[in-house]
């Protein structure tokens, strides 16, 4: 697949799953009244139903990383990436920014604003280490075993995810660092986010480590 259009899939799925992220969670908690638990339920349900199409959508293209943490794994794991690490982590964090903009263009709202959302302690940081570690390894042994089950696997996961996780499952640091510029439900004090992003990659280089020990040196099981 040409560089180009690979760097282009993954900037705009990670865009596009941005908006999706803060856009829902700004709608959600519109119409929830106040109502925490209903509108984490509307931004756990759109964020999972977008990942779900994206992923459909660009993962014939660039593999729908959208995620700093998925491209470093796959490289750890000896995997041919479609174009270099350095550029895809770039254009991913590019179309993170630009995804929380346009959620905030799309309501009507300041386009620059630095989190003020508390996110910090030992349990939010064990919290996004084991959302990643999962999410990698729902990745990893999905694409090794149920290849077509992948979109609906890793949307299935960072749904139950928003609930069993006390820190929302943000599981991504490209996600993390654009979520520091919004002060909506979706938000994260800037000051916060390099101990998210330092937790999200420990987990992912735990999942690395047991699929390591979980699979086969080769097999060829995909469905």
């Amino acid at each position: 697949m040409n560089a180009r259009k690979v760097l282009l899939a993954e900037f705009l799925g990670t865009l596009l799953l941005l908006a999706i992220v803060v856009g829902s969670g700004i709608m959600g908690e519109r119409l929830a009244n106040g109502n925490a638990a209903i509108a984490l339920l509307a931004n756990a349900a759109a964020t999972a139903g977008g990942l779900y199409v994206l992923i459909v959508l660009f993962g014939p293209i660039s593999g729908a990383h959208f995620n700093p943490a998925v491209t470093l794994a796959m490289k750890l794991r000896g995997e041919a990436l479609p174009a270099s690490l350095a550029a895809m982590v770039c254009v991913q964090v590019a179309g993170a920014v630009l995804g929380v903009l346009l959620a905030h263009a799309m309501f009507d709202i300041a386009l620059w604003q630095p989190g003020d959302h508390v996110r910090t302690g030992v349990a939010q940081w064990l919290s996004e280490g084991v959302a990643t570690f999962g999410l990698l390894l729902t990745i990893v042994l999905g694409i090794r075993f149920r290849e077509r089950a992948v979109p609906a696997l890793v949307a299935s996961y960072i749904f139950a995810a928003y609930w069993f996780t006390a820190s929302t499952s943000f599981a991504n640091p490209a996600v993390t660092l654009a979520r520091s510029l919004t002060q909506t439900f979706a938000g994260i004090r800037p000051i916060d986010a390099p101990a998210f992003i330092a937790a999200q990659l420990v987990g992912a280089a735990l999942a690395v480590l047991a699929a390591r020990a979980l699979l086969p040196a080769h097999s060829s099981v995909r469905r």
